[in-house]
């Protein structure tokens, strides 16, 4: 009887200086995008706001221009804000991982031992 395999994978987007782009970033990215504010995109994902500023402050300085701009606290609150690179940061991961699965479903097909 014939098996039939499934191929499964993750990647991430790198720059010279290490990861830029992976799963769990864009979906920092897109927290900030729907809270306005990286504290609240931390506790959504169970994260430190530490960590989240690392990450966006690492993201940050892999990209030409931020991807996330970030206002401090005071009388009308703070704040957070994907700029436009930060967006198409998030289309590019995305249209990148359509092709990704695409090819990994086509390659799975041709799996015979």
């Amino acid at each position: 009887m014939a098996q039939h395999y499934h191929l499964r994978g993750r990647f991430w987007i790198e720059s010279p200086q290490g990861t830029f782009l992976g799963q769990g970033r864009v979906l920092l990215l897109e927290r900030v995008q729907e809270l306005g504010s990286i504290s609240a995109a931390a506790r959504s994902m169970k994260m430190s706001y530490r960590q989240a500023w690392g990450l966006i402050s690492q993201m940050n300085s892999h990209s030409p221009e931020p991807l996330v701009l970030s206002s401090t606290g005071g009388q009308g609150g703070g704040g957070a804000q994907l700029t436009h690179v930060g967006k198409r940061a998030i289309q590019l991961y995305h249209e990148v991982l359509i092709d990704f699965e695409a090819f990994l479903s086509q390659r799975a097909q041709t799996l015979k031992l």
